[in-house]
């Protein structure tokens, strides 16, 4: 690499610059308190665990996701996180367990992916979450959304909200019915995920399927829109087994709460979203806002997370990425412009340096004669008072 190239970051890897650091800062802080005045406790895990710990469970599928290193202390592997979700799930379910019956955790920290979740993404994001362990009603879940868009409507005020819902217990129930092979099973949710037609018709025919698990299988692709969604799959799906209609169900009975507690957003239902298929187990859920294609949040129900730990309760929750909540939503500064101050060892200017900066004000000492500022710290008539532009504001 030559010396010019040496600044370079990796590719995916970002840093955000004084006013986007400063104010992803006050942010944090910020979403801090409206999840803890919701009652979650908030844990900090580490950054790096052991791998048998850090990919226990459903969590498997963050392995390609995860740098792994060698300890050098036990020689054991390691992972960096690519996640904060297991971790709180181990938290949970081993260290608070016998804390009370429904536990309520939240987190903020930096998570590092060996690839982007999107096109162009980040690779280190600074994820924030919250989880609710040990209920498995739709009130959970509820809870979950409306808390995830109070946290985005603090940070993008003004800003409409889509939420797109799904449920993976219906595809899941219908290859279920249909008596899919893993390999089948895995063919036809990647074709699902492309929503590709064509090729969803290929693959169902070569499947030799009764006639109404290729009905259901087949409009599963086009089940796609507002509330209505549901009426039409409740048509669609009167041959489907116990475990398809409780899913429907859940979802109407999540469209209604919704519709109640947060008319102001507007809703999708995706009946073959199967986004996060081999981790959730119910409902999952995005986050859009005006003017974007990707998600700036998302989450679902992923039930016996601790399974592995020794306590598999039901689980909820949702993560977004902070940085990309400030990037996006980077509203003019709200601070007022920095006072200079000339160097000197007079004890009143200096008493006063204190007490604008204990008000809050950023007061620079002027090193050189280059730096200009638009308010100043001037004597003027045996005081030193802040001035601008020779006008006199306070001493």
């Amino acid at each position: 690499m030559s010396q010019t190239e040496r600044w370079l970051l990796p590719e995916g890897i970002d840093e955000l610059m004084p006013e986007q650091a400063l104010q992803l800062e006050a942010l944090r802080r910020t979403l801090i308190d409206k999840m803890q005045s919701w009652g979650y406790q908030l844990v900090i895990p580490p950054l790096v665990e052991y791998l048998e710990s850090l990919l226990t469970g459903t969590a498997k599928t963050l392995d390609l996701q995860t740098f792994k290193l060698t300890d050098q202390m036990s020689g054991r592997m390691m992972g960096i996180r690519a996640d904060i979700t297991p971790q709180a799930a181990r938290i949970a379910a081993h260290r608070l367990r016998d804390q009370q019956e429904v536990l309520r955790l939240c987190y903020i920290g930096n998570v590092l992916q060996t690839l982007p979740l999107s096109q162009g993404g980040s690779r280190n994001p600074i994820q924030v979450g919250a989880e609710i362990y040990g209920h498995g009603g739709p009130e959970s879940d509820l809870e979950i959304l409306q808390l995830m868009v109070e946290i985005i409507t603090v940070s993008a005020t003004g800003t409409s909200i889509l939420l797109d819902i799904g449920h993976v217990g219906i595809y899941r129930g219908l290859a279920e019915q249909a008596g899919l092979t893993d390999e089948q099973e895995q063919h036809l949710f990647s074709a699902l995920q492309r929503k590709s037609l064509p090729d969803i018709e290929v693959l169902l025919a070569s499947y030799d399927l009764p006639a109404s698990s290729y009905t259901m299988l087949l409009a599963l692709a086009e089940l796609n829109g507002g509330i209505e969604v549901l009426a039409r799959a409740k048509d669609v799906f009167p041959e489907a087994n116990d475990s398809v209609k409780q899913a429907l169900s859940t979802l109407e009975t999540i469209a209604d709460l919704v519709q109640q507690r947060l008319p102001g957003v507007t809703l999708n239902f995706d009946l073959a979203e199967l986004r996060g298929y081999h981790y959730h187990t119910g409902m999952v859920f995005a986050a859009y806002q005006t003017g974007t294609s990707e998600a700036i949040a998302m989450g679902g129900r992923y039930d016996d997370i601790g399974e592995e730990f020794g306590h598999g309760q039901p689980a909820t929750g949702f993560s977004l990425d902070l940085k990309n909540l400030v990037v996006h939503n980077l509203s003019g500064s709200t601070k007022n412009d920095p006072i200079s101050a000339v160097w000197t060892d007079d004890i009143e200017q200096q008493q006063l340096i204190e007490k604008l900066r204990n008000e809050g004000e950023q007061v620079v000492y002027q090193l050189t004669q280059s730096e200009d500022a638009s308010r100043k710290i001037e004597r003027q008539e045996g005081r030193w008072l802040v001035v601008e532009t020779g006008t006199q504001i306070r001493g």
